[in-house]
């Protein structure tokens, strides 16, 4: 497993020079930072240790005007190699590496104490005052290692102490999706746009297929390299060129970030944690979030002191757990760090949410509880839940898994009562009513997918038939129409073509509803212009045609039936838009055989 380490240190302590030391790599890119001894922007060095385990280091800038460059270095990289110079002890920028590595909550790493050659008798002193100064960050036990780069001793000791650091290293998921975040771009002539990053996860492959966040753009790995040395696939952790297809280096920068497909969720707005540094109300309104490689403005709106919701001026890919550093815009200072426990919460629309949303987040940690989660929503896809970053091997017993949706079952229970109730109510109001529709069923419980209705429906004990929801057992039922349709039922069944005029059925007060629930529940047959007859008409009718001589005229197939033109002339258009009769002219129609 590879591994990647970045620097951390006051300005001119050294870190540059320990990494040439160790690697015999020039890691100042920059024409001006190897003229003025400064680092500027991050440099990157690698090199094999004696157990054989390879190693990349990102080199970050100590000066305070480059923070930012700083925290892009530092926060991909889940090691730290802490370097405090032995002529000059703890330092400003000392305390701005530090709390920056607190923030971010990295736990493995080592204390270097840099040119012992100029102070040799302040070693012990200066490891005690360094890890005073670490003792609230994961590095408070880190091994100390005192060496002289100039002079080279101490070297042997500190690749022996890095080997064993990284044995501590657990190995990360080389299976899980992939957010590998930007931190250089630029044009290779003959090969196009290449980008570098640090892999912390997952693995990537030549021919790969990737988004481009925030751009939403699908480029294509052509190339990999790492280490200078051409790679089919690369795991983590480890850093990595790519060589892209489909989009020029100009479109990509830092801070950008290239995903699986699919698989990630961008957002705006985080609810977050207070992990270290000043609390909330304490900070400005406005602040730089940095997380990955990138640094964003954001908005920040307390829940007390360790609760807030961060708005960032762009969309990111981000997940439960995540941690990010809050940096003061103007001072450039470290302010502290935050760790996400919702990158997806819910909107503050009404009075007092913002005291019911700081109880809710004071209830919830970073690990994320996925019951909590799919209660607050009601429903939420499994998809969802995964790109949020919860666990999703198995639903809690308190949850039903219906199609790909995790629904809560308390939620469940209600859109069942709210939807009987409904459907009993429109029955109770209009008995002659269909049934309450798929669309109005849909509304009234604010369904998240329309295919959920189903199973809703089913579990209420509730009908559906012709995208209608009703109550069981009620298809047939008319309600104070009943006795009407059973009195033409009877008259019709003498005189089957003899159908009411339009007086007959004002008499018997049977309207168009009354006709059409009749109609939905098999009991009459209703033809245009307004004639009525029971369903059976055209079987009855087709036995009395089919004696006639082929084929027949509109005034025989009368005859034949009995009845007038008024009920002839619709019922034989059914006959025909059934397949029954065929017409063959403007006067002559045949049985279909």
């Amino acid at each position: 497993m590879p591994h990647v380490i970045a620097t951390a240190g006051h300005v001119d302590h050294g870190k540059s020079t320990l990494v040439r030391a160790l690697t015999g790599i020039e890691p100042d890119r920059w024409a001006e930072e190897r003229r003025r001894g400064l680092t500027i922007d991050l440099g990157f060095a690698w090199t094999t240790l004696p157990s054989g385990q390879e190693v990349a280091f990102v080199d970050v800038p100590g000066h305070e005007r480059f923070l930012g460059n700083m925290l892009a270095g530092l926060g991909p990289a889940p090691v730290v190699c802490f370097v405090v110079a032995a002529d000059e002890g703890w330092q400003a920028q000392s305390s701005d590496h530090r709390d920056a590595i607190a923030a971010l909550g990295i736990r493995h790493g080592l204390l270097v104490v840099s040119r012992i050659d100029r102070a040799p008798d302040r070693v012990d002193d200066v490891i005690a005052q360094a890890r005073a100064e670490l003792a609230e960050t994961g590095l408070h036990d880190a091994p100390a290692v005192a060496v002289s780069a100039v002079e080279g001793t101490g070297l042997t000791d500190l690749r022996a102490t890095l080997d064993a650091v990284l044995a501590g290293v657990a190995a990360p998921s080389v299976t899980t999706r992939v957010r590998l975040w930007v931190d250089r771009s630029f044009t290779i002539t003959g090969a196009g746009t290449v980008v570098t990053g640090t892999l912390a996860a997952g693995t990537l492959a030549d021919g790969d297929r990737l988004e481009l966040s925030p751009r939403g753009r699908e480029v294509v790995v052509r190339g990999l390299e790492s280490r200078g040395v051409p790679c089919a696939t690369l795991g983590p952790v480890t850093r990595a060129a790519l060589n892209l297809r489909g989009i020029s280096a100009d479109h990509v920068r830092r801070g950008d970030a290239l995903l699986t497909p699919g698989a990630w969720e961008t957002t705006r707005t985080i609810d977050v944690l207070r992990v270290s540094g000043a609390v909330f109300p304490y900070v400005p309104e406005q602040l730089t979030v940095h997380v990955g490689t990138a640094a964003v403005p954001a908005r920040v709106r307390p829940f007390g002191d360790d609760h807030a919701r961060l708005v960032l001026d762009r969309r990111l890919p981000l997940v439960l757990g995540d941690r990010l550093v809050l940096r003061h815009p103007g001072s450039r200072r470290v302010l502290g760090g935050v760790q996400i426990l919702d990158a997806d919460p819910p909107a503050l629309r009404r009075r007092g949410d913002s005291a019911r949303r700081a109880v809710a987040l004071s209830g919830l940690d970073a690990r994320g509880d996925v019951l909590v989660e799919v209660a607050r929503r009601g429903a939420v896809t499994e998809d969802h839940l995964r790109r949020l970053g919860f666990q999703v091997d198995a639903a809690p017993v308190e949850v039903r898994v219906l199609d790909g949706w995790w629904v809560h079952a308390p939620t469940f229970e209600a859109w069942q009562q709210r939807l009987r109730a409904a459907v009993q109510e429109l029955h109770d109001r209009d008995p002659l009513a269909a049934g309450l529709s798929h669309g109005a069923a849909r509304d009234l419980l604010a369904l998240p997918d329309p295919a959920l209705l189903d199973e809703v429906a089913r579990a209420a004990g509730l009908e559906q038939a012709g995208g209608l929801v009703r109550l069981p057992g009620v298809a047939g039922e008319l309600g104070p129409a009943e006795q009407a349709v059973a009195a033409l039922a009877d008259r019709l069944r003498d005189n089957p073509f003899h159908a009411p005029e339009a007086d007959d059925l004002t008499a018997l007060r049977l309207g168009v509803r009354e006709l059409a629930a009749a109609e939905r529940a098999g009991r009459l047959l209703r033809l245009r212009d307004g004639v009525v007859l029971l369903p059976n008409a055209p079987a009855l009718a087709m036995r009395e045609l089919a004696r006639l001589e082929q084929p027949f005229t509109t005034s025989q197939a009368r005859q034949a039936l009995g009845t007038t033109r008024r009920v002839a002339i619709p019922l034989l258009e059914h006959l025909d838009a059934r397949g029954w009769t065929r017409r063959i002219d403007a006067g002559h129609r045949e049985v279909v055989r």
